[in-house]
């Protein structure tokens, strides 16, 4: 967390920033554990001061600000980073500030409480050698030729290989949840094991669960951390179908109830009812 919806509504909430200058990039003095920022602030601040944006792209969970001298600033927010434009949810987590002028916002905020998040300056050969040549196709437009394709010999559980970044970029494991309970599918069976209209199956999940979290501006849970770039709660939290609701009824089925499972030290939340190992064969639908 945050995962593709969240930061495609990050992206979204901070475009007012496009055709803003950076008058200076600074890195607020921070008691806590630094994050890593390439390069040092003084050689980042040099590169970027008078840059105009000139736009704010994604790729899988990073936020993209694109300069006019063709760099870009790549912020990767990782378990608990925001890119905001209103004020942060305090100030000893401030990890980065732009200070912009010639647009309706005077700044844009990077603020990591746990420290785990990223930000870099790079040059596009280096955008390419150190961003895209590691990431996969992104969630939104991956195919199910694409998936099978590079997963149909894997051993792994599909819902493990989906948290692959290399695979498919933009799934973390609460969506991962999501995506194959609306597919009908065990999380554990092994990819190796799925059926071509079971791919087609997760690649129409995949698409549906998060356009429909992005409409929602992501998942706020019950830690309170995910913010939207004006510092307001998501709202998908609220039409979560199993993440995080172990022994609530299902919502499709009525006779299962929702387990909780630990894959790769993560928590996994399916229906054993209607998420069997052998497959259901139908038709995904949102609700």
């Amino acid at each position: 967390m945050p995962e593709l919806p969240e930061v495609e509504t990050m992206r979204c909430g901070v475009l007012p920033v496009v055709g803003s200058r950076i008058t200076n990039a600074q890195r607020p003095e921070c008691r806590l554990r630094p994050i890593l920022f390439e390069p040092d602030i003084r050689t980042f601040d040099q590169r970027v001061r008078g840059q105009e944006i000139v736009d704010v792209g994604r790729r899988g969970k990073r936020v993209m600000i694109h300069l006019g001298n063709e760099d870009v600033i790549v912020i990767e927010p990782r378990m608990t980073g925001l890119v905001l434009l209103a004020d942060p949810p305090g100030l000893e987590h401030l990890r980065l500030r732009l200070t912009l002028t010639g647009g309706p916002s005077k700044q844009l905020l990077f603020w990591d409480r746990r420290g785990l998040g990223t930000v870099r300056l790079l040059a596009a050969d280096e955008l390419k050698l150190k961003v895209d040549s590691k990431l996969g196709p992104d969630a939104l437009s991956v195919t199910h030729h694409e998936l099978k394709n590079k997963l149909k010999t894997s051993r792994r559980a599909i819902k493990v290989a989906l948290l692959d970044q290399a695979v498919v970029a933009g799934i973390g494991n609460l969506y991962a949840a999501e995506i194959l309970f609306l597919s009908g599918i065990d999380p554990r069976t092994r990819c190796d094991g799925l059926t071509g209209p079971q791919w087609k199956r997760i690649q129409q999940a995949t698409h549906t669960v998060l356009q429909e979290a992005i409409q929602h501006e992501g998942s706020t849970l019950s830690d309170g951390t995910y913010r939207n770039a004006l510092n307001g709660e998501g709202g998908y939290q609220n039409y979560h179908r199993v993440y995080d609701r172990v022994d609530a009824s299902c919502i499709r089925c009525k006779k299962g109830r929702v387990r909780r499972i630990v894959q790769a030290q993560r928590s996994t939340f399916f229906c054993p009812k209607c998420q069997q190992r052998r497959g259901l064969h139908h038709t995904v639908r949102a609700n």
